[in-house]
């Protein structure tokens, strides 16, 4: 008997190539392999992943304290129409165009003044800030998403997907979020494949922390599979898979037709009418009042809070007429497109306000743990006597000995998923020819 490099247990003395291995015995040598070449090579774009995703988790209470001159006023009597508002704004911004108006939640919160500008990037807009009890305007900035990040948000947003780095930088994030669940589903398996196992008697240091690493990614892996998925969905190419499948199967979120009839009457009932209107018919705030897109359009007033999971029904007003048109309520979407929206929002960190963010919190602190544990335990696996190099990995050449019905089927499940999450395949291949490439070295040294 022996103690496993890998595992720190007591296995039986390396076995002939030739022995045939069945079962979990077969296979368990290619996902520790597997867990190991992929903690070692994704684990730093994890752990940036993590700290990047940390910041940004928080990043809404902070600028609620570094933006509080454009997001608040004093409370007081009295309010300006809207679109008095929204004329202002425009008035300072002559080359944008006017996409939306958010009331304030509060007395004390100021009105958004939502535009698009030419020189902005996608996804990015020009918002101006107007106390809606006097009109006066308390600032301009940029802001990013859906979800009006200020620009420090924004920017840790942008960090967080790409390391403003462009479409190159994407793909660190999609390179993460494409091996982590690989990384849990290997790793959950070593673990109740070793709890059968006779452990050695005596803990070494690197034992224990292999403890601390199992039992820590055993509690933190659906959470951990949660944010592999959903990440995915903003990914570069994998994003554009689950896109493409979505449509397919019907699973997009819908959304209200904003065609109203034609009418000659040449009446607008504003920003103001529509607000009432929907007010009326039950629409909640937070919302959005967005203006008719063109001749024959109406206004969209769509629900923005993102804190329960519920807020998101939308309305077409008649801009002649004030009638509703079309509503959507978010009790109609179907199941796939309610857990997209509430997918989204709980990686975001909005679900349930607070909560959402300790969760999240404990999630990215855990899995750097995880993952510096990892490397310490590779560490400690390095040869103790001559040249100090770093840990070894596990033994090469463990496929050859897995049974064809088991190696066939895995094969060409690796390949669908490498169809559909592209860079997981490519690295994956990676990983092979540098494997092989080393085999060779070795086997060449050897001789």
């Amino acid at each position: 008997m022996s103690i496993d490099q890998n595992s720190d247990e007591l296995v039986p003395e390396r076995e002939s190539p030739a022995e045939p291995r069945f079962g979990w015995a077969a296979i368990r040598p290619l996902v520790l392999r597997l867990h190991f070449y992929a903690g070692v090579f994704i684990g730093p774009f994890l752990l940036v992943a993590a700290v990047t995703g940390l910041a940004y988790v928080w990043a809404p209470q902070v600028e609620e304290s570094v933006y509080d001159h454009e997001l608040h006023v004093p409370a007081a009597a009295g309010s300006v129409p809207l679109d008095q508002q929204a004329a202002t704004a425009k008035a300072l911004v002559p080359d944008g165009t006017l996409t939306g108006v958010r009331p304030g939640l509060t007395p004390t919160d100021t009105t958004q003044v939502i535009f698009t500008r030419p020189d902005l990037q996608p996804s990015f807009h020009w918002t101006v800030f107007v106390d809606p009890h006097t009109g006066d305007v308390r600032g301009q900035l940029e802001t990013y998403g859906s979800g009006q990040a200020m620009p420090l948000r924004g920017w840790i947003d942008v960090l967080h997907r790409s390391l403003h780095m462009g479409d190159f930088g994407r793909l660190y994030s999609e390179l993460a979020a494409s091996w982590l669940w690989v990384v849990v589903l290997a790793g959950l398996a070593l673990w109740f494949g070793r709890v059968r196992r006779k452990r050695a008697t005596a803990a070494s240091p690197r034992a224990k922390l292999l403890t601390w690493h199992g039992r820590t990614g055993l509690v933190l892996a659906i959470g951990l599979l949660f944010l592999s998925a959903t990440g995915l969905t903003w990914s570069q190419y994998a994003g554009n898979s689950i896109t493409e499948l979505r449509t397919q199967l019907d699973w997009t979120s819908p959304s209200v037709s904003a065609g109203v009839p034609a009418s000659s009457s040449g009446r607008d009932i504003g920003f103001d009418g529509a607000r009432e209107a929907t007010l009326r018919a039950g629409l909640s705030d937070p919302v959005e009042v967005r203006p008719p897109a063109g001749p024959g359009k109406g206004y969209v007033v769509a629900q923005v809070g993102r804190s329960w999971p519920v807020q998101a029904d939308s309305m077409v007003v008649d801009p002649a007429t004030g009638a509703i048109t079309d509503t959507l309520r978010f009790a109609d979407y179907n199941l796939a497109a309610k857990l997209s929206t509430w997918g989204i929002d709980a990686h975001m960190g909005f679900l349930f306000g607070i909560w959402n963010q300790i969760v999240l919190t404990l999630l990215a602190v855990a899995l750097s743990a995880v993952i510096v544990w990892g490397y310490r335990m590779w560490w400690l696996r390095r040869p103790t006597r001559g040249e100090a190099r770093v840990g070894r990995p596990p033994v090469r050449g463990v496929w050859r000995r897995i049974p064809g019905r088991v190696l066939a089927p895995t094969l060409v499940v690796v390949a669908v998923v490498g169809y559909y999450l592209p860079l997981f395949g490519l690295s994956l291949l990676g990983f092979l020819v540098v494997d092989a490439v080393l085999e060779a070295r070795r086997q060449k040294v050897a001789a």
